[in-house]
């Protein structure tokens, strides 16, 4: 994923932009702003807007209220806010997934590029490959030895497109074969991971953070390229003996198609100033979070890019439909 530095809201390189975001849509927010999570309660996506919400009260003086609209592989959400008024007072947070859905779905009832508006690229995160203590595994080396001698044998967890992807793809790469098996969210996924109920799944680097002290946990890997500022001990995968693996999720703020792109600027200037605040620019930082944001333009073309992507990757496989 490619961020440009004029984005970086670093000592005092965001504030010209903030001041003329600011100066053209000066009226927003004057009521309550609705934000739609079309994920589970508690997991990584959850976690991450409620805290931008409590930076975002701060900055902009005004309530945000989440809203966890669960379904669909995050489509009920979705659609929801696709249908709302495009005046900047219903967004969306949503993840990478919410451009793959389109090829792991049999039907979408909305375009994830073209029938929303950018607004902010969050932030970028990578996922982990974690697997329960009583795993016949304990690091990537011993699960692709365990998953060649037992093809097929070896279980695998996602919550959504984006961790689907992730672990197929690992697949590929080890040349193993691995049964997947779906959840509704990261949380239900680590749940069952901790209780021994499955051996392997990939997930959020945030929706795994609350285990990583876990003894019936183990981290086998972050998908990024590098390591992650979170767990700086967790190597990657191509570290722990994967080469050519570099997977990394990423947070994103929508709007309704239509709105002004007065509005979007001023929102994305709102979400740079509430992660700027010292006391949630810490506590991002302790989730793993990567706060280089892109705005309304770069965030477009970044979702342009990402659903060409996802179209390759469906038509070699790698996305499989979600049943």
């Amino acid at each position: 994923m490619s961020f440009h530095r004029r984005d970086l809201l670093l000592g005092g390189l965001g504030l010209p932009f903030i001041a003329r975001a600011a100066s053209a849509q000066a009226s927003w927010p004057t009521r309550t702003v609705h934000v739609t999570v079309p994920y589970s309660p508690g997991g990584g996506t959850d976690v991450f807007a409620r805290l931008l919400a409590e930076g975002l009260r701060n900055a902009v003086g005004q309530s945000l209220v989440i809203e966890n609209r669960v379904g669909g592989n995050g489509v009920i959400g979705s659609q929801q806010v696709s249908r709302a008024e495009g005046d900047g007072y219903s967004l969306l947070v949503v993840t990478n997934t919410h451009t793959m859905n389109k090829y792991a779905m049999q039907s979408v009832p909305f375009d994830p590029v073209t029938d929303f508006t950018p607004i902010s690229l969050l932030s970028s995160f990578p996922m982990v490959i974690a697997a329960s203590a009583n795993a016949p595994f304990k690091d990537v080396a011993g699960l692709i030895a365990h998953a060649k001698a037992h093809p097929g044998e070896v279980s695998f967890g996602s919550s959504e497109a984006s961790t689907s992807y992730g672990g197929n793809e690992f697949a590929r790469l080890a040349g193993i074969k691995m049964e997947e098996v779906a959840y509704r969210g990261g949380a239900p996924l680590m749940n069952d991971i901790v209780a021994g109920n499955l051996p392997l799944g990939w997930t959020s680097i945030l929706s795994a953070g609350p285990y990583f002290k876990n003894d019936r946990v183990r981290i086998l890997a972050v998908t990024s390229a590098s390591r992650s500022p979170l767990q700086p001990q967790i190597p990657t995968v191509v570290e722990a003996g994967l080469p050519g693996y570099d997977f990394a999720g990423w947070y994103g703020m929508l709007g309704p198609v239509g709105m002004k792109p007065e509005t979007a600027e001023a929102i994305h200037a709102a979400n740079l100033k509430a992660a700027a605040l010292p006391q949630y620019r810490d506590r991002f930082i302790e989730l793993g979070a990567d706060l280089r944001m892109l705005g309304p333009k770069d965030f477009a073309a970044h979702l342009r890019q990402e659903d060409g992507r996802w179209a390759e990757a469906s038509k070699t496989g790698l996305i499989k439909p979600l049943q």
